[in-house]
């Protein structure tokens, strides 16, 4: 019996599929485990498996088309099957299928009766609403993140009028969390841009329109705007011919080894990269996941000499010369400056202030936060924990370990070991269900210039100290960067804010949603404490847990907390 493959959501921010690559034809027979098809996502470039034997009846699309998630993508079943029945929606019938090639020779035998019609069916149908997202040559606003609801127009990388190759980088778009670089699926010329630089589209909107030259661009924007009769034609869909440039064209040696054959993993900024340095990708090796070309394989990578080899460019020599401090000549040294008066700008009897555009991503922290305060029956459980062992273990650890490690760290790894023994905190609300999370994946808040991001440790409870460590400062840092990227900041289970380093002793923080609980945490003081009847020096730090009432009660949220001092008192013991 024949069966529906649909378009499968192979990324969590995925809304359609372009196909990338078909590796079986309609005929041939199909095995499960078969490879059917390459679907490009938002993220990547897939492949998909056939999860039944039978014979390829249909596809949806041809290589370079785009599908919805759960369109329909491909129908296996038995040879000579009649399908027309389960083709619907977006599923045209393939030129090479039997069925469809009857109805189409049934259709034009009643052609000379219709003849007349024509013309009344023509102008009825320019009058119908035009379904741009079932167009090839239109590029809508992709959701690049689960929380996205608009983007904005960080840059354009191609102009009005340019030619665009599948894979070029068309636009920047600025997210809730990240400037992401989107790429063309398709070749053609650029014909529209649907805003200017700086200016937001909500996702699903038109973006662009990428064809060829005589493409009616008007009729597409006037649908994309409701249907207005008006014509007008924007000032973005001027066609300015660029001049062609001379694509530079790099000889290999004849010694140079190929690498890469057939389809190329690249990230999209080393794509643009080698393209400007003429480099050849197919003779990089790439050290990303599945041999993926990154940015550094690009930076890294040296052209070979005449007759010679390409080398890889070593980072050791650097270091080491930057291991080395060079001596400095007293006339040689700088003189230091000066240190500038710090001038009072304000304008005294006169009111004055600026009023500063909402960032996508604070609109996001505004709505997502409200949402958990007001939604969520929040209640706060705060405790002291003695840290004078944390304060001695960190000092014996950093003396060997290959990274520093900060009491921040120290506090992840602890969590982690303590929703080991304490599921319920590691859950999710999810409306009608609760999720109890079997894997244990932190998210850590980091501030940014325009709000807070919260970059993800995945499965914390397996990983070392230094390894913690690492990752946290990775994620930090492209957090600040803006060069986060969506599988970095999703799924968390349970949240850590850390204010110790801005000298908070305190405080409380809202539930980052679907987490369950939010930790916050306070800086190390050094306050007389009791120890043994007598009154010593002690190193004190204050935590307090939000706890989601309908997922976690009083003394759930207690005993966590109980552990985790325990923890953090004795920290060899989340060592072992």
């Amino acid at each position: 019996m024949a069966e529906k493959i649909l378009m499968p959501r192979l990324s969590d921010t995925m809304t359609e599929g372009v196909i990338a690559a078909w590796h079986k034809n309609v005929g041939d027979t199909v095995k499960k485990g078969d490879l059917l098809a390459e679907i490009e996502t938002d993220k990547a470039t897939m492949e998909l498996e056939s999860y039944k034997d039978g014979v390829l009846l249909h596809r949806g699309a041809e290589e370079g088309g785009k599908l919805q998630v759960n369109d329909l993508l491909a129908i296996v079943g038995d040879k000579g099957e009649d399908v027309s029945g389960l083709i619907g929606g977006n599923g045209k019938a393939a030129s090479d299928k039997p069925q469809a090639a009857g109805k189409e020779e049934k259709a034009a035998a009643k052609e000379p009766e219709t003849t007349n019609q024509q013309p009344e069916a023509k102008a009825q149908s320019s009058t119908e609403k035009v379904d741009i997202s079932k167009m090839d040559e239109v590029v809508l606003m992709p959701r690049l993140s689960d929380t996205m609801t608009e983007g904005v127009i960080a840059s354009w990388q191609k102009n009005v009028g340019d030619d665009v190759k599948k894979g070029d980088i068309l636009a920047e778009i600025e997210t809730d969390k990240a400037t992401m670089e989107l790429e063309s699926y398709k070749d053609g010329k650029l014909l529209y841009q649907g805003a200017k630089q700086g200016e937001k589209i909500a996702v699903n909107d038109l973006l662009a329109i990428i064809g060829k030259e005589g493409f009616d661009v008007n009729k597409v924007v006037n649908a994309a705007k409701g249907g207005s009769a008006e014509a007008d034609t924007p000032a973005e869909t001027k066609k300015e011919t660029a001049a062609p440039q001379p694509e530079a064209k790099q000889e290999a040696a004849p010694e140079q080894e190929v690498v890469n054959e057939g389809r190329i993993l690249a990230s999209p900024l080393a794509k643009k990269l080698a393209e400007e340095k003429g480099i050849d990708l197919k003779y990089v090796k790439g050290s990303g996941d599945n041999g993926r070309i990154t940015k550094a394989d690009i930076d890294n990578y040296q052209q070979p000499a005449a007759g010679g080899k390409p080398q890889v460019a070593s980072d050791e020599p650097k270091a080491a010369a930057q291991s080395q401090p060079a001596e400095v000549k007293p006339q040689e040294t700088a003189p230091a400056k000066q240190a500038q008066p710090v001038v009072a700008t304000a304008s005294y009897g006169k009111e004055e202030f600026e009023e500063v555009p909402v960032s996508q991503m604070r609109k996001t922290i505004a709505r997502r936060l409200a949402e958990s305060k007001f939604s969520a029956p929040h209640f706060y459980l705060t405790m002291s924990i003695d840290m004078d062992a944390c304060v001695a273990a960190r000092k014996r650890i950093n003396d060997v370990s290959p990274v520093k490690i900060s009491f921040n760290d120290m506090v992840l790894k602890a969590v982690a070991v303590a929703l080991r023994q304490h599921p319920k905190v590691n859950s999710s609300w999810l409306g009608d269900k609760i999720r109890v999370n079997k894997h244990i994946s932190i998210g850590v808040a980091v501030a940014v210039d325009e709000g807070l991001l919260v970059p993800v440790v995945r499965f914390a409870d397996t990983k070392q100290l230094s390894q913690i460590a690492t990752e946290v400062k990775t994620l930090a840092d492209k957090a600040k960067n803006k060069k986060l990227q969506p599988a970095e900041w999703e799924g968390s289970t349970f949240t850590i804010s850390n204010l110790g380093m801005f000298g908070i002793e305190e405080f409380t923080a809202i539930i980052n949603p679907p987490d369950a609980c939010i930790l916050a945490v306070g800086g190390i003081s050094q306050i007389p404490v009791v120890k043994n009847g007598t009154i010593v020096p002690g190193n004190v730090m204050k935590v307090t847990l939000s706890c989601d009432h309908r997922v976690v009660d009083g003394a759930t949220g207690a005993a966590f907390l109980q552990t985790l001092k325990s923890l953090l008192e004795e920290p060899l013991r989340m060592l072992v």
